[in-house]
């Protein structure tokens, strides 16, 4: 099972060669996205027909790449916007949910306070 936890994680909106790894995958990181792939956040990257999805991470010591590879249906369309995904985002991602359907309701926020990590309000 993959934990989220609270962490930024920046999807590649552009379909990508799943056969790209660790070295593949950060290069497009620094080309594409203009950031460092191990600057803690998590990098996702989804095929050309939206059937699978690869995260690229920076744990303790080394890179990590997660998969996950559906057998029916897939995984939704994205945004456009160039903000980091909620880990919210993400696992409805994961779990087959259009995120853009559903709607956030209120909660309290401190003033001048802004989401964990920059969470992108949804």
């Amino acid at each position: 099972m993959l934990t989220v936890g609270e962490r930024r994680i920046w999807l590649y909106r552009q379909p990508t060669d799943m056969r790209r790894s660790f070295d593949g995958l950060s290069a497009m990181v620094r080309r594409q996205l203009g950031r460092e792939p191990s600057d803690g956040a998590w990098y996702a990257f989804i095929n050309r027909r939206r059937t699978q999805i690869k995260v690229l991470a920076f744990e303790s010591g080394g890179y990590c790449v997660w998969s996950k590879r559906l057998e029916q249906g897939q995984f939704g369309a994205a945004d456009e916007a160039d903000e980091p995904m909620s880990p919210a985002q993400f696992l409805a991602l994961l779990e087959g949910l259009d995120w853009r359907l559903v709607r956030r309701r209120k909660r309290y926020e401190k003033p001048g306070e802004k989401l964990a990590n920059d969470a992108v309000r949804w």
